[in-house]
């Protein structure tokens, strides 16, 4: 290894020490990540101070994830890196259009049968969603499992309300397809809420003067044998936040009629309704594996 590095020489010698590396994928990331980290500090002529306050940054970042809040995903989100992996990824538009997962997915969901209401109890407008899930040529895919989720009428999600509602699960279920590809549930009507801010990435918002809000959305997770994973949302299509997404996520592929019914029509699943709801329906395509 070299001494008596300058601002010159400093890069090449850190890429250097990648050259034994046996995996030539990590070998590349790791290479470019040297160039353009050390070309961006160069570029913004970057002061002692203002990396001190980064790293304390990264540091906190850290400290505040667990297993319900994922700060990091959120950082990935609000810079649009997350947008920008999903549109390398998956932007050939084979299928259902693809958005970000979010930092509010969580492993320990129920399974629940098809018609099943997962709003856990919590108190809204009803909402009534049924899903059909195909193929590239239109064929029902049957036996795909499908992960949703949503906020409440408030705009927060169940590990937001861990002691109102005991850690149990609202408003999130796993379903699977049905021999016609179908899957339906109820659940309540979520709406726009923003960002967390009580952190690090609320920081940046506020020094930037952005807006934290999100559009209101449902959020979909699909894996099924023999397609590509689909991560989706579907979005309201009169929501104030829908042009101005601070996670960058909203689009117009995936704006969904959020149908108003009034008490006394009959839902979907045949129940006479006493309140007013609304219903969404959606078919999801999706996009055969790769060999």
């Amino acid at each position: 290894m070299s001494i008596d590095l300058t601002e010159e020489t400093i890069t090449a010698a850190v890429q250097e020490t990648f050259e034994g590396c046996p995996d030539a994928r990590m070998r590349t990331v790791f290479v470019m990540l040297v160039q353009h980290l050390h070309d961006f500090a160069r570029e913004v002529r970057l002061t002692s101070e203002e990396w001190f306050t980064a790293v304390d940054f990264l540091e906190r970042v850290g400290r505040i994830c667990g297993p319900t809040r994922q700060e990091f995903v959120l950082l990935s989100d609000i810079l649009g890196l997350s947008v920008l992996v999903d549109q390398i990824n998956h932007g050939n538009g084979s299928a259902t259009d693809s958005t970000l997962l979010g930092p509010f997915y969580v492993e320990g969901r129920p399974r629940a049968e098809n018609g099943a209401d997962i709003s856990g109890g919590v108190p809204g407008m009803p909402l009534f969603f049924t899903g059909t899930v195909v193929d590239a040529e239109g064929r029902p895919v049957a036996g795909a499992d499908v992960d949703t989720w949503h906020s409440d009428s408030e705009g927060f999600y169940d590990v937001q309300q861990q002691d109102q509602l005991r850690g149990e699960p609202a408003m999130r279920a796993l379903l699977s397809t049905d021999d016609g590809g179908r899957f339906s549930y109820r659940s309540i009507v979520p709406r726009y809420y923003p960002v967390p801010t009580d952190g690090p990435c609320g920081e940046i918002l506020r020094a930037a003067g952005r807006s934290p809000m999100r559009p209101e959305h449902i959020h979909f997770w699909f894996h099924a044998k023999g397609f590509d994973p689909l991560v989706t949302m579907l979005f309201r299509g009169d929501d104030p936040y829908l042009e101005r997404d601070a996670v960058f996520g909203a689009k117009r592929s995936l704006v969904a009629d959020f149908v108003q019914h009034e008490r006394g029509e009959t839902a979907p699943d045949g129940t006479a309704m006493t309140e007013p709801f609304q219903t969404v329906e959606w078919t999801f395509t999706l996009a055969a594996a790769q060999e």
